[in-house]
């Protein structure tokens, strides 16, 4: 699945990924209003409502963007109906040919860990037959188990071709108080040589990596924040065949000039991460022109916006 992303990221010129992460502020009145009347103020009338939202988007960007990344909890809140409007976005994307990265961010160990990769990527053993659940084709984990957490979802990689991508440094403030602690190398006491531990965790990645290689990259990827682009630069080098997933565009502060440490000389090895910016940008100032029944052709215009200034960020 690597390539598969590798290529339509250069077929297309946009190494963007729409973040699929609706909440019920988002989504426009009328779409509310028709489900609604059709199922009820519930947790069933939210989830269609979402999911009508998320059909528009993917169908206005579809043949804009490669991938698409959903965060489960926007769904989960609320609850099984919430979860169904996910599969059934997951499978919609997939439909349109869109690589599907499942913002999940799980972590465990032995049979726990097992069955969240299953349940994502995988196959689940029901007597005799093999079913799939919700079939993403990448999810974000966090790495904080270590390898007994990370193991089982990348024997599950293997068998299905599909990738993860790892939490390394990510883009919120407060990101610092554990993945920017300086620890020193096994035996040294010498303060000078001591390392961030997003640098300690970005060399396990590499690790992990060269586990699952693809033909250039590997199906092993890292999360890295925008608005962090120095220690962007570092972990580039630490992770060269890795592809980073790089959240914290526009919303929360990165830009295109921020951004060109984050991909190797080829051109490659980056996709870069927006979702409020694309999915409500009927309710900026910038794209208020659009109003929310045209919310889809806001969310165009915003990615067509987004693939320029990444354009000119990077070359």
């Amino acid at each position: 699945m690597i390539h598969v992303l590798t290529e339509k990221i250069k077929k297309m010129e946009a190494p963007i990924v729409v973040g699929l992460d609706p909440t019920m502020k988002l989504v426009p009145e009328h779409i509310k209003q028709k489900a609604f009347a059709e199922y009820g103020e519930n947790l069933k009338g939210a989830a269609e409502a979402i999911l009508t939202y998320n059909k528009g988007i993917v169908d206005a960007v579809c043949d804009l963007v490669p991938a698409v990344k959903p965060q489960i909890a926007m769904y989960e809140q609320f609850g099984v109906e919430g979860l169904i409007a996910f599969q059934k976005t997951v499978a919609y994307c997939k439909e349109k040919g869109l690589v599907v990265i499942g913002d999940i961010k799980r972590g465990d160990i032995g049979s726990t860990s097992e069955a969240y990769a299953v349940g994502h990527l995988g196959q689940v053993q029901v007597g005799n037959t093999m079913c799939r659940s919700f079939e993403e084709d990448f999810a974000t984990i966090n790495p904080y188990f270590g390898t007994d957490g990370v193991k089982p979802f990348i024997d599950v990689c293997k068998k299905e071709k599909k990738g993860l991508f790892i939490l390394v440094k990510t883009s919120n403030p407060s990101s610092g108080e554990f993945q920017d602690r300086l620890f020193l190398p096994e035996g040294s006491s010498d303060a000078a040589g001591a390392r961030p531990l997003y640098e300690i965790v970005g060399e396990k990645v590499a690790e992990w990596a060269a586990e699952h290689m693809g033909e250039t990259y590997s199906y092993i990827g890292a999360v890295v924040g925008a608005t962090y682009p120095e220690m962007g630069k570092a972990l580039r080098r630490i992770m060269p065949k890795s592809y980073i997933l790089v959240p914290g565009y526009g919303a929360q502060g990165g830009k295109g000039k921020d951004l060109k440490h984050f991909f190797n000389e080829d051109g490659l090895g980056a996709i870069i991460n927006s979702s409020r910016g694309i999915i409500a940008a009927y309710q900026q100032e910038a794209y208020a022109k659009y109003g929310a029944e045209n919310y889809a052709d806001a969310a165009r215009a915003a990615v067509l916006d987004m693939k320029e200034d990444i354009r000119t960020g990077i070359y």
